[in-house]
């Protein structure tokens, strides 16, 4: 297991839910994390202050993630702040609840451009420092709606499934330059974003409950600190889904 001590990390949508538990989890881990946020410029510094209190640095950068030149802005502010990052966290994403005839090509377009096209551009940014490093952590945020379905609609399903083709070849295309590429598949993690949604309910899930955004968050410091493992989905799901 490598050591995260002093090693920079970015965190997409990382101002609540799943992307701020992860940041913390990295501080804890030892490394320093720049948090992105899009909206909530207060509750990203109030993650900054606990990661700070934790002996950690941090940064909030406000940064719409799903237009390129913001996400090459953010990869350099995180340089210039911190330090190269060489951990990345693509967990930006929003869900939007429709029935499929209400789906319209924006609500589309929208869904494929925050959830799976930043990922893709934050990547591309975030490579070179990797490469320099012969080191590198990405971790792609997809969802079990990528394996069934899911219960927000077909437009956040295709979204997430396309991260799990995105982690693959960039697995195979980095695996000789120090550089692992995974995923994690979540489902009906106790977030906002799951509880405004009424068919997400934990009678859905095999034990009963929703997950804890901790649980995620342990599961991203475990890719983070392995060398070995790569082109993987962890599904933690309590159990709706097994590979």
């Amino acid at each position: 297991m490598d050591d995260l001590l002093g090693r920079v990390a970015i965190v997409t949508g990382a101002s609540r839910g799943l992307g701020r538990a992860i940041a913390l989890q990295l501080a804890r881990a030892g490394a320093d994390v720049a948090l992105n946020y899009r909206e909530n410029a207060a509750a990203a510094r109030e993650a900054v202050a606990e990661i700070e209190a934790l002996g950690r640095k941090a940064v909030a950068l406000r940064a719409d993630v799903g237009d390129p030149v913001a996400a090459r802005e953010l990869v350099a502010s995180t340089r210039i702040a911190l330090a190269p990052a060489t951990i990345l966290v693509n967990n930006a994403g929003i869900a939007r609840p429709q029935k499929i005839e209400d789906i319209t090509n924006a609500d589309w377009d929208e869904l494929i451009r925050v959830n799976l096209s930043s990922a893709f551009y934050m990547t591309q940014a975030a490579l070179p420092a990797m490469r320099a490093a012969r080191w590198g952590r990405i971790i792609n945020l997809s969802s079990v709606a990528a394996h069934v379905g899911g219960v927000v609609g077909p437009h956040y399903a295709a979204s997430k499934a396309g991260l799990l083709g995105l982690t693959h070849s960039y697995a195979a295309l980095l695996v000789k330059e120090g550089i692992t590429a995974n995923a994690i598949s979540p489902a009906l993690i106790d977030t906002g974003m799951v509880r405004a949604n009424a068919l997400a309910t934990p009678d859905r899930i095999p034990v009963g409950r929703f997950g804890e955004p901790d649980e995620v968050a342990e599961v991203t410091v475990m890719l983070a600190r392995n060398g070995y493992i790569t082109g993987q989905t962890i599904h933690v799901n309590g159990g709706w889904y097994m590979s």
